[in-house]
Order: structure tokens, then C-alpha cells, then sequence
């Protein structure tokens, strides 16, 4: 199934030597708040049928660990609920732009990475994934084990007149996390940016 992974440059750089993507490149994204707004998620067609989407079953009867775990965000049962209309592409860039949400909090927590959102795309076993939706994010899920590079299908990653946007937006995210109406319109300012997409063979280029 389609996984959206949220990363950052650095990580990039790091992962394609490695040849996967491991929990260390993820130290962060796991700390997502509950305030989280969802409403900026919602592809345009997509009307919510509810804030509070019901938790659902996880892919996998026998979960592992959350220490081996990495967060990901994928077309899941509670952002079907969540969004009564659209089609599955809407509901892909719904997921998608969950990733690219918490792709900006790893970049909270690394002002030193360049502040370029990135979105890896990874077609990766369904027994892998299970559900892990939690407030704003209906389309969260757990992926186990490290994720391989012959599994990523794409990148999405801002693009450089996004930049200025982006680094106000993981500046701003403390703050709008605990609902500063100004730093939300901050956060906003990012995700009015769309990111641009790049096939698997383009990412060693990213990664420069």
C-alpha cells in the first residue's frame, strides 16, 4: 500500500548510503500534538463528515513494538470516515499533506536542516502498516521495521521559493500548537505551498 513518509533533506542525504529509512531519521515526528488542525489538510472537493474520526482496526493482528516503528500516513478506514466525499487521489493528498505536516515538525526540531518540507513515497507491504490515527491525523499509521529505498516510488519536497514560508511556518509551529491564532496563519503560509514531485531516480540530486 501507498505510505507517505515524513523526512527532511539531511535525512535524504543519509538514507540513500544507507540504503533504508530508519527510526532515527523520524526522532521526532511521533510528538504530534493534539491541537492539531486538520482542517488545512482537507483536499479542496473533501468535505469532513467529522472532526472526530472513530478509530479503526489495525492491519496487522500481531503489532509490533513502537520502538520499531516508523510514522507514516496512508488512505487508512478513519480518513475514509473523515472525509465523506473524494476520490482516492483526493484522499492520497490527504495523507500526504498529513506527512508534509509532520515533515515540518521534524524541521521544528532541527533548525539546522534546510527548511524544505520532504515526503517520501513508499509502496510498502500492507502486513507492515497498522493504523495509528490520533486528533488531526486520520490518516496516521505505523510502519514496521526500517523502510528500504527500492520500496520509495517518489519524493514530494518544497520547492526554493517555498523556503522563506517554511522556515516562519517550524518556527511558528510551537506556538501554534498551543493555538496562537498568528502562528497558525504562519503554519498556513507553508502549506499553501505545494510540493513538487520527483521520481526515485531524482532523489540522489535532492540529496546534494
Amino acid at each position: 500500500m501507498r505510505v507517505f513518509l515524513p523526512s527532511t533533506l539531511p535525512a535524504l542525504a543519509k538514507l540513500l548510503p544507507a540504503g533504508q529509512l530508519g527510526l532515527a531519521d523520524q526522532a521526532t515526528v511521533g510528538a504530534s500534538p493534539a491541537s492539531a488542525s486538520p482542517a488545512s489538510a482537507s483536499p479542496a472537493s473533501a468535505s469532513p463528515a467529522s472532526a472526530s474520526p472513530a478509530s479503526a482496526s489495525p492491519a496487522s493482528a500481531s503489532p509490533a513494538s513502537a520502538d520499531d516503528e516508523l510514522c507514516g500516513y496512508a488512505v487508512t478506514p478513519a480518513l475514509r470516515e473523515a472525509y465523506a466525499s473524494g476520490d482516492e487521489e483526493e484522499l492520497e493528498y490527504s495523507a500526504l499533506t498529513e506527512a508534509a505536516r509532520a515533515s515540518l515538525r521534524l524541521l521544528a526540531a532541527d533548525p539546522a536542516a534546510p527548511p524544505r518540507r520532504v515526503v517520501l513515497a513508499a509502496d510498502i507491504p500492507a502486513e507492515q502498516v497498522r493504523w495509528d490515527p490520533g486528533p488531526g491525523e486520520p490518516g496516521r499509521v505505523l510502519v514496521t521495521g526500517a523502510v528500504p529505498v527500492r520500496l520509495l516510488a517518489a519524493a514530494h519536497v518544497d520547492e526554493l521559493e517555498a523556503v522563506a514560508d517554511v522556515r516562519a511556518a517550524a518556527e511558528a509551529l510551537p506556538a501554534a500548537d498551543a493555538g496562537d491564532e498568528d502562528a497558525e496563519f504562519a503554519v498556513d503560509g507553508a502549506e499553501g505551498h505545494e510540493l513538487a514531485w520527483y521520481a526515485s531516480q531524482e532523489l540522489p540530486y535532492l540529496a546534494e
